[in-house]
């Protein structure tokens, strides 16, 4: 059942700069962000937020911090319609008053729109209760070789800790560290924010023949915030 009444949240799935090369500073547009609402209602003239929005690195320290992105709506978009407000489900494309630059080439993947104050929380580490699949989807028995190098071996072992892994959560792909396994349970450390939900599925992927399989799946339980 679509949720017309919750404050909204657009997961971005594309991003991009709609300009011309050497466009006239006149007619130059904003960045333009692609996705579905995923509850509430957006409307032409909001102001929102974009995040976890610009993304840095500290290259003395090591230390990733973030700065969520504010903007205003100045056009909506479904196929070649236009539109003055936009509901749940669909993709739609979003005009808006941000610097082409930060839009271009797919580089707001992954991060929510949604009204100030009114934003998920962007995480560092998360604790997820997991399932994982009994063996590799998609993979032949003579495709994997097993660590004695002998008998061909496509059971998924368990989540070690130290152990990297490709998560999937919501749009965005990105590297999450195992640091404790439990029983039901398992805590993943992100090597960069990423802006997510109490109940938020995610997958797991592990890297095997220089190919990442997915592994098995889970729901976000609590959250560790990270800080500006």
């Amino acid at each position: 059942m679509r949720d017309f009444v919750s404050p909204p949240q657009m997961i971005i799935i594309r991003s991009f700069d709609v300009n011309h090369p050497g466009e006239e500073v006149e007619t130059l547009k904003g960045g333009v962000a692609g996705g579905t609402i995923l509850k509430g209602v957006l409307k032409v003239g909001d102001l929102i937020q974009i995040r976890p929005g610009l993304i840095t690195k500290n290259q003395r320290t090591g230390v990733v911090q973030w700065r969520e992105i504010e903007s205003q709506i100045v056009s909506l978009k479904a196929d070649d319609n236009q539109l003055m407000y936009a509901i749940p489900g669909g993709l739609i494309g979003m005009g808006l008053k941000v610097d082409p630059f930060i839009t271009r080439s797919d580089s707001l993947v992954g991060q929510i729109i949604g009204h100030p104050n009114n934003m998920p929380d962007v995480l560092s580490e998360i604790d997820v209760s997991y399932y994982l699949l009994r063996r590799l989807l998609g993979v032949k028995a003579s495709q994997v070789i097993s660590k004695d190098g002998q008998k061909p071996n496509t059971k998924v072992s368990s989540l070690k800790p130290d152990e990297l892994l490709m998560i999937n959560v919501g749009s965005q792909s990105l590297a999450g560290k195992v640091i404790n396994v439990k029983k039901e349970s398992v805590r993943i450390e992100f090597t960069k924010p990423v802006c997510a939900n109490i109940g938020d599925k995610i997958a797991l992927s592990r890297r095997v023949d220089n190919n990442f399989r997915l592994i098995g799946w889970g729901e976000i339980k609590k959250c560790h915030k990270q800080s500006h």
